[in-house]
């Protein structure tokens, strides 16, 4: 008699459903989604720069913009989206000098990088807001 095989279902690869979402991964994850965002706040500083170079009309177009409520708000989300990049990365680098590889201190610095992130937003704006006189 000829044997005959069962096949075994299971995936072809490691996905979701398998894995549990840690803040390492959800870190990772999160990270090239703002790297991509970024490019359009450079658009933002460029639009600044143009605005800024071409005379005072220009400029008092961007400053409307800017300055409305929805533009402040893609503003401070900029400002956050850089200082999460500049804070992944640093933790990137972290990794790529073998420190604080072990699971443990690979979540310790995540947290760190998220709490420094918001932290330095709320930072930056708050002096914004005080020089404005806002605050």
């Amino acid at each position: 008699m000829a044997e005959q095989r069962q096949a075994v279902e299971r995936p072809l690869s490691p996905h979701l459903q398998i894995y549990r979402v840690t803040i390492t991964m959800a870190m990772s994850i999160l990270h090239r989604i703002v790297g991509v965002a970024l490019y359009g706040g450079t658009a933002l500083v460029a639009w600044w720069l143009i605005a800024t170079a071409s005379g005072p009309d220009a400029y008092a177009v961007f400053q409307s913009a800017a300055g409305s409520w929805l533009g402040q708000l893609v503003l401070i989300g900029f400002t956050w989206a850089l200082l999460h990049h500049l804070f992944g990365g640093i933790r990137y680098l972290l990794w790529d000098e073998i420190v604080a590889t072990s699971p443990k201190a690979a979540d310790v610095i995540s947290w760190i990088a998220i709490v420094a992130a918001l932290a330095g937003t709320v930072l930056v704006w708050a002096v914004i807001f005080s020089m404005r006189g806002v605050i």
